[in-house]
């Protein structure tokens, strides 16, 4: 039964909301209103480069609303002005003949079935909602011919599309598109520009999930009524009508859900541009989560991903984990910003500083021999020794010893100021603290960081702006090598880039941590640099990652959905010098050979090659004879070391040792055809106890050139045995100075000292 009139709505009331609708126009409004819309909570709303939607997190109060983006979608602008405010353009905040015809028709109804409330009087209300009573109507009607007066019509439609109720908690034009069509409210077709103009309306009576009849209806019919003004034509309206509603609000994007967490503004939240490339980044996340599936068959659960713009430093793609909804333990973490025990993938630093510096050449010898330095005695991941091996094919296969002596030469504070200069910024703790295993893992760096710092080698080499001048890489030539040996690193597929013209070359770097906790693999080129981790967050180890067998296939996937990039452009700042060619080094005067080489401005503070030398032998070559015998013949050899010797040898059947002494000569070159592995002359030395508390002593190691000699072994004074063909002696000296001297059957020794450090015994 309808409410009797004189009990909901009296005349006097009516007459009153007249009088002070006219008495608010004789008005002159001079106050500016105070702000609006006041101690709002916005959705935190993250956006690629493009604007596009990458995610978005609730906003603290559980509302859908995203911060004004100050545009208004032009059919929804049509749709809502023609259901809420017709002449919303023309009038000054109020619209009297609408509310003399409102008051009409709540007389006529009995009860109240129009407001006669105006877009900009809704703005008003929204911004402060109560009870709808006269008063509040009269407040309502002077705040918003105020707010007319201040603000254009563009920048009110704006502020309401933002703030409007679109049932449920979503809030504003910009939440509700995504909420209920899952795109971009500029994307809105008719159906959902009217669909969403109807619901502020009644949005607790009429929502998607309930009363979808009278929702339909009320929707087509504002299309009918645009159909009939002619912003609608008979096939756009007889369309818009056939589509269905949507069933349920949907989940709006997570694309980029640790970026999103990383750039959250708390409780305020707001609007966040980033460089991502929205589509490059869908297709990053569904290659990681592709291989994250799979490599979670071998317990290795997270993976992550980064690619940067070599031109600029913008990060175009990041996956921080991938799956990350998953509910496994550690898919929340972000590993593209956590600290990880690095691996190797810091050695073309070091590489790249000791060019610069003339302390190395691109392919002089390194020894690759077993060393053990006060305690520390780094293993090649193979487990075998080379003897002598090239810079760049130590780098290439990152070979760990080499990599130890090269620090060892250009110092642990002075690599680690390099390191933090290059920008990794979680090298917190003194170089002494890291020690030589700084090149192994001993420091822990970010993926962001080491993917930007190859970034930085690349945009350095190209003289991009974005470089800091404090960058510790400046010459070219030597980057230009560092990047020639990475190219040379075996690619997971095998596939020879020399063999197809087709694949691109990409200089790139794997690294696997102590224990198989952490699994990188970082390349570059001209424009791209993509950084790629895999392991397990909560930090356990698993045998099978590696970082060539782990990460280097993700990088590979990832580079192939880049635009592929031209290779380096040769160098135009070097210096040009002859090199031996099997040293590596700056020839010297008894090097047969010559290459001249391209290399960076302090090569020639380098060393020149001390391996080729002029030895006289018998004329069938089998001995070495005294310089006066007639009957010699002076030839130049390439002699290496007796430790590198031993090693190289058994991987370089081409290697000729020096023959042996011509029985009956007296030799006096000078040349030593034996020498220690270890220890190194003047270690300290302390001795650990074994488990079960026994002393094991310690075992010396010695190379001679002569496989097949006898060596006689001596402790201090005093003579403790003989090796053949593996020199090797373990002994046990009391704590305090010693010397060991070896003799072998030609006569030559070779004494070393060293100390016994005090131990518990």
């Amino acid at each position: 039964m309808r409410t009797p009139l004189r009990e909901r709505l009296s005349w006097t009331d009516n007459a009153l909301t007249l009088v002070l609708v006219s008495a608010v126009f004789l008005l002159q409004v001079v106050a500016a209103p105070r702000a609006l819309i006041k101690d709002v909570k916005y959705s935190t709303v993250l956006l690629d480069a493009k604007g596009e939607l990458l995610g978005a997190r609730i906003a603290a109060d559980g509302q859908w609303r995203f911060p004004p983006s100050g545009k208004v979608p032009e059919k929804y602008a049509i749709a809502l002005t023609e259901f809420e405010d017709r002449c919303f353009w023309a009038h000054p905040g109020v619209n009297p003949a609408a509310m003399v015809r409102a008051a009409f028709q709540n007389l006529r109804a009995g009860h109240i079935v129009s407001g006669g409330s105006t877009i900009t009087m809704q703005l008003i209300r929204l911004s402060d909602p109560g009870p709808r009573t006269i008063g509040r109507k009269c407040t309502e009607t002077l705040k918003a011919v105020q707010l007319e007066r201040f603000a254009t019509k563009e920048q009110i439609l704006s502020l309401y599309a933002a703030n409007a109720p679109f049932g449920g908690n979503v809030v504003g034009i910009d939440a509700a598109s995504w909420r209920y069509f899952g795109h971009d409210a500029d994307e809105l077709s008719w159906a959902e520009a009217a669909l969403l103009a109807v619901l502020p309306n009644a949005p607790s009576q009429l929502h998607v999930s309930r009363n979808r009849e009278k929702l339909l209806a009320k929707r087509n019919n504002l299309l009918f009524r645009l159909f009939e003004q002619g912003k609608l034509d008979g096939t756009d309206f007889a369309l818009a009508c056939s589509e269905a509603l949507p069933d349920e609000p949907l989940p709006l994007p997570q694309y980029a859900p640790h970026l999103l967490e990383r750039y959250c503004k708390g409780d305020e939240g707001g609007m966040v541009h980033t460089d991502i490339d929205l589509s490059l980044q869908r297709r990053v996340l569904a290659l990681t989560d592709r291989w994250n599936r799979q490599l979670a068959q071998n317990g290795i659960n997270d993976l992550a991903a980064i690619v940067v713009d070599v031109h600029n430093c913008k990060i175009l793609a990041y996956v921080g984990n991938a799956n990350a909804a998953d509910a496994r333990a550690g898919a929340q973490v972000d590993i593209v910003r956590a600290p990880r025990s690095s691996g190797s993938i810091l050695k073309p630093f070091l590489y790249c500083a000791m060019l610069q510096d003339g302390a190395l050449l691109p392919h002089s010898l390194l020894p690759d021999l077993p060393v053990n330095i006060n305690g520390f005695s780094p293993q090649n991941f193979d487990r075998q020794f080379d003897g002598a091996v090239p810079a760049s094919e130590a780098l290439a296969r990152s070979l760990n010893v080499p990599a130890v002596q090269m620090l060892r030469s250009y110092g642990v504070p002075r690599f680690h100021e390099l390191l933090r200069a290059a920008g990794l910024s979680t090298l917190t703790r003194s170089p002494s603290v890291y020690g030589l295993s700084l090149i192994l893992g001993g420091a822990e760096v970010t993926l962001e960081d080491v993917t930007r710092a190859y970034a930085a080698l690349a945009a350095r080499y190209q003289d991009c702006s974005w470089v800091p001048d404090t960058f510790p890489f400046n010459d070219a030539c030597a980057l230009w090598w560092t990047f020639d040996a990475l190219k040379e690193v075996n690619r997971p597929d095998q596939m020879d880039w020399r063999m197809i013209s087709s694949v691109p070359r990409i200089a790139w770097k794997t690294g696997t941590s102590f224990g198989f906790r952490d699994a990188w693999a970082v390349g570059v080129t001209r424009d791209y640099a993509v950084g790629v981790w895999a392991g397990n967050a909560q930090g356990q180890g698993s045998p099978g990652l590696v970082g060539a067998r782990t990460a280097g296939p993700v990088l590979f996937d990832l580079f192939n959905l880049l635009p592929s990039s031209d290779w380096f452009a040769d160098p135009e700042d070097f210096i040009e010098a002859e090199l031996c060619p099997e040293s590596g080094m700056l020839a010297s005067v008894d090097c047969p050979e010559r290459e001249l080489l391209r290399l960076p401005a302090n090569a020639l503070r380098s060393e020149a090659c001390p391996y080729h030398r002029k030895v006289t032998l018998s004329s069938d070559g089998k001995w070495r004879t005294d310089p006066a015998d007639p009957d010699g013949v002076i030839a130049t050899m390439f002699l290496l070391p007796p430790s590198m010797e031993w090693y190289y040898r058994s991987r370089h059947s081409a290697y000729r040792p020096l023959p042996p002494l011509k029985p009956g000569s007296k030799l006096g070159d000078g040349y030593l055809p034996m020498e220690f592995i270890y220890p190194e002359p003047g270690s300290r030395i302390s001795i650990p106890r074994q488990l079960d508390g026994s002393l094991q002593g310690i075992v010396f190691n010695l190379a001679h050139s002569d496989p097949d000699t006898e060596l006689f072994w001596h402790l201090d004074d005093g003579y403790v045995g003989s090796t053949r063909f593996l020199h090797r002696m373990r002994l046990l000296p009391d704590p305090g100075d010693h010397t060991v001297t070896v003799v072998d059957a030609d006569g030559n020794s070779l004494s070393i000292n060293f100390t016994i450090e005090k131990g518990d015994r």
